[in-house]
């Protein structure tokens, strides 16, 4: 008996699924940063990308761009780029690199990304940078305090373990399923061979 496309999907995203959460659930706790930050025109903010100490040595940058893959690197370690308004400080102690950005325009708002290069795929995180046109003499300044904490971090780890598990008791229940399909597509022929010859003797 032929299992329907519709079982096999509930079969194949099961296990997509587990493995897009417990790849997720790794990598937002090796690189975090502010979602979005907020500063005045013609003032400067510093962004802080805090992420795991095994990373100390490996290059890190912050480049520019909607999509990840297609982003402008601005400056990165351990040298910075050429750049006369935007820099670059690996506190390899503290497990944080900052970047600072001065006298901001409106073309610097959009979406940027805190990135650790390695081997295979990149680690990254991305932050939106607003422009205020507002005058004030505050510039916005976010620090490694205004960085996801560390027991929120810990919440979200926990609640997609919780997800692991009931996609594994939906991966169960699928086989179970499939299972019993596989069993009644066997003992069915059996039963219609039992019936045609107990029609015979009759």
């Amino acid at each position: 008996m032929k299992i329907p496309g519709t079982l096999l999907g509930f079969f194949y995203a099961p296990v997509l699924c587990l493995f897009w959460l417990t790849k997720h659930a790794v990598d937002s706790v090796k690189l975090s940063a502010p979602e979005a930050v907020t500063a005045v025109k013609g003032g400067s903010v510093t962004v802080s990308c805090q992420y795991d100490h095994q990373y100390r040595e490996h290059t890190k940058y912050w480049c520019k761009g909607p999509i990840y893959k297609l982003c402008a690197i601005v400056v990165k370690t351990p040298r910075n780029r050429p750049s006369d308004r935007c820099f670059i400080e690996d506190d390899k102690e503290a497990g944080v690199f900052n970047v600072t950005m001065t006298s901001l325009t409106e073309s610097d708002e959009n979406k940027y990304w805190c990135v650790i290069a390695r081997s295979g795929k990149n680690i990254y995180t991305g932050v939106r940078l607003h422009i205020s046109h507002t005058v004030t003499t505050t510039t916005i300044t976010p620090t490694t305090s205004s960085l996801v904490p560390q027991d929120v971090i810990s919440w979200w780890v926990i609640l997609r373990w919780i997800l692991f598990i009931s996609m594994l008791c939906c991966l169960a229940s699928t086989h179970i399923v499939v299972w019993r399909i596989k069993t009644a597509s066997k003992i069915c022929p059996h039963q219609q061979l039992e019936h045609q010859n107990s029609n015979i003797y009759d």
